[in-house]
């Protein structure tokens, strides 16, 4: 029997009901388990957050940069640990895994220097002889609901900054990645965190994160999932009267236009639309290739979907791990059935594969001949599918790739200036690329979108400060 990792609620682990974590690339692995927070744990959480709130809101800047230093330290140090549990826990390949761990330590430095940056400003008053102050507050207590698919990165960009600025935290990690959560929350433990500063409180979102929406006790939530997950937290948000910072969907466009260089086309779409199995809230399912180039970009990318290996994420030589669970499974088939179904053609792959180890492996699926208003062009599926839609011209790519309800991220593969300059500018997603995969962005940079895709302030670098701040402005005579 292994041991049960408990929830930490005010400095103690708390025993509680546990469930497997189950490795998708081998449903016989059993990862370990994992303690499921009750209402009353979660509420004990909130209270332990309140409670350690004014004196770690006024706590020394030095204390703060300490902490996430020593945090970002020893996640580095630890990255390819981290990194295997990542990967035999969500399922993304392991060099995927050590990349994202590293890129968690990366963030925890970031805002271990910004802990030592915060300031203000002394302006003069439009009255003789009065000054004004105005400086950035903790916000208080945070609610954090993560995702599945980014288990370490995500999590890490929206603790760091909160315990950064002088929040406290309570953190519910997403029901199928418990073991990354709770390696991090042990890491900032250890690092010298006072007790009910960070709260972790692992389980299902019916229980663990419907409380934390119904009290009055969380000061702000910052959400990253579903779009309809999301509308539940703004709507509940508002009922309290308190801030909430949402990032959802994206269905993504990548425009590749006749003048691409072929080969930084084809690497950018299959990295951004099938990499990490396809489940990124940045992947770029929707390529949008003008006629000129249409049938040489199609083959190419064929061709190099042929030669990815799909298999067991910590086998050496996988290009693509399995989906996630039976669910994501289900629904990645479903929307290819869809596609087929609206007069799409499949050009190659959505079959589901057998290997070595029993888990949920999917070919990547490539549809062609498809319109922007079939389903699979609206709908985020959120797995290796992606659909070309052809299209006249630059105009024409514009037009289809603006045609969304979401907005997060959007990508063009072009060799001119002209039209590279003007996509940037009239874009309406929160994150263009040029000549790279939709997927990817820096740490220190401001991550976000528009319209379905996003619905609050910016996350990651120095824009953080603006969900887990307030402003006040203070005059003396």
């Amino acid at each position: 029997m292994s041991k049960t990792h408990r929830n930490l609620i005010d400095g103690e682990w708390v025993d509680g009901e546990s469930a497997p974590n189950v490795n998708p690339s081998d449903l016989n692995d059993i990862v370990g388990d994992y303690a499921r927070a009750t209402k009353a744990d979660t509420e004990a959480a909130i209270a332990a957050a309140k409670a350690a709130f004014p004196k770690w809101s006024r706590s020394g800047l030095l204390q703060r940069h300490s902490i996430l230093r020593k945090a970002s330290d020893e996640i580095l140090a630890r990255k390819d640990e981290l990194g295997r549990l990542l990967s035999r826990e969500e399922g993304k390949t392991l060099v995927e895994g050590i990349g994202e761990a590293a890129r968690a330590a990366q963030v925890f430095d970031f805002f271990a220097g910004e802990a030592l940056r915060l300031a203000g400003e002394i302006l003069p008053s439009v009255r003789p002889g009065v000054s004004v102050e105005v400086t950035r507050e903790a916000v208080g207590v945070v609610g954090m609901i993560t995702p599945w698919n980014f288990p370490l990165a995500i999590p890490s960009w929206k603790i760091a900054p909160a315990l950064c600025h002088g929040n406290t935290v309570v953190f519910k990690p997403a029901d199928l990645v418990p073991g990354s959560a709770w390696a991090l929350v042990d890491i900032l433990r250890r690092a010298g965190l006072p007790n009910g500063v960070l709260n972790l409180v692992m389980g299902r979102g019916s229980i663990v994160g419907q409380t934390i929406l119904d009290s009055p006790n969380v000061d702000a939530i910052t959400f990253t999932g579903s779009t309809g997950t999301g509308r539940r937290v703004a709507e509940a948000s508002v009922a309290n009267m308190r801030k909430f910072q949402l990032e959802m969907g994206g269905k993504n466009p990548l425009v590749v236009l006749d003048d691409a260089d072929l080969g930084v086309a084809v690497e950018s779409a299959v990295n951004g639309a099938f990499f990490s199995t396809g489940q990124r809230c940045t992947a770029s399912s929707r390529l949008v290739v003008t006629e000129g180039i249409h049938d040489r970009f199609v083959s190419a990318v064929t061709e190099r979907l042929k030669n990815l290996v799909v298999d067991d994420a910590l086998r050496d030589g996988t290009h693509i791990g399995p989906v996630v669970d039976e669910n994501q499974l289900a629904q990645d088939q479903k929307y290819i059935s869809i596609g087929r179904d609206e007069g799409a053609t499949l050009a190659f792959g959505g079959e589901r594969l057998n290997r070595q180890t029993p888990g949920f492996y999917l070919q990547p699926a490539l549809f062609v001949d498809a319109s922007n208003d079939m389903r699979i062009s609206r709908e985020e599926i959120f797995g290796p599918v992606a659909s070309v839609i052809r299209v006249k011209d630059y105009d024409e790519a514009l037009s289809v790739a603006n045609d969304t309800p979401f907005g997060l991220s959007a990508g063009i593969c072009t060799t001119s200036l002209k039209h590279a300059t003007h996509f940037k500018r009239n874009s309406e997603a929160g994150m263009v690329m040029v000549n790279l995969p939709t997927a990817g962005v820096d740490f220190h940079v401001p991550f976000g979108g528009r319209k379905g895709s996003s619905c609050g302030s910016r996350e990651q670098g120095k824009y953080a400060a603006e969900f887990y701040t307030t402003v006040k402005t203070a005059y003396t005579g």
